[in-house]
Order: structure tokens, then C-alpha cells, then sequence
């Protein structure tokens, strides 16, 4: 792949874009359409193209199936928590008002935070896929 050096120019270009693109889908999504999945997917999009561009042993440098797997673990763990935290200050699972002293405050922390934890739970998903596919998972 080093022969493709306009492929590799316009890539290095475009991913910081895509991954920019991923965090405007992630944080609007509490004011607009996108949201965790969305932003989750488009970012994992960006490093499967890197993958595809520098090569399946240069992306897993990067990115450690340990790491991956660890990512999984933290979005389910962050979606979980904040549903048992809702539990614990007195609500029901994933009620976001007591979160925070004034409601409409915890709704938007607890939304923020579910929409984190999907969205992290999805690029790592996947981007573990992808790597499944490619026959690179270690």
C-alpha cells in the first residue's frame, strides 16, 4: 500500500475530519438528530478507513484488541451505572431527573452520559468487527 501515496494524503486529511464529524454527531445529539449510535459508527468508519489505508498491523499498533475490548466493557459499564445511579438516588433505572438538584439539569447529564456510553460501545464494537473480518483479532 505505500505506492498509494494520493490515497494516503487525502486519507490523512479526511480522518481528523471524520473523527471531528463523530464528536459534532455524539454532542448534538441531545439537540437535534444524531446521538451516540450515530457518532459510535462514524467514528469507527474513520478508523476502519485508516485501517484500510496504513495497513491492518499498523491500525492494530494503534488500537490493541485488548483496548477494544476494554472500550466495550466501559460504554456497557457507563450505560449500566448510570441506570443503577438513578436507582440508588431514588428513581427508577435510567431516570435522569435525580441526577442533578433541578430535573431538567439530570436529564441532560444522564442523556449526555447514556449517549457516551453508546457511543463508545459502538465504535469499539465495531471496530472489532471490522478487525474480526480482516482475520486480525488477537
Amino acid at each position: 500500500m505505500n505506492s498509494h501515496s494520493i490515497l494516503r494524503v487525502v486519507a490523512k486529511f479526511m480522518i481528523p475530519f471524520i473523527f471531528l464529524y463523530a464528536l459534532y454527531v455524539q454532542f448534538h445529539g441531545d439537540f437535534g438528530p444524531g446521538g451516540g449510535f450515530q457518532a459510535g459508527v462514524i467514528f469507527a468508519v474513520g478508523f476502519i478507513l485508516y485501517a484500510l489505508i496504513y495497513g491492518i498491523d499498523e491500525a492494530r499498533r494503534v488500537l490493541p484488541a485488548g483496548l477494544t475490548r476494554t472500550l466495550l466493557s466501559l460504554g456497557v459499564l457507563l450505560y449500566a451505572g448510570v441506570g443503577g445511579l438513578g436507582i440508588y438516588l431514588g428513581g427508577n433505572f435510567l431516570n435522569y431527573s435525580v441526577l442533578s438538584s433541578h430535573p431538567v439539569s439530570g436529564q441532560h447529564l444522564g442523556i449526555f452520559l447514556i449517549e457516551f456510553g453508546v457511543g463508545t460501545t459502538v465504535a469499539a464494537t465495531m471496530i472489532t468487527i471490522f478487525f474480526i473480518f480482516a482475520g486480525q483479532d488477537r
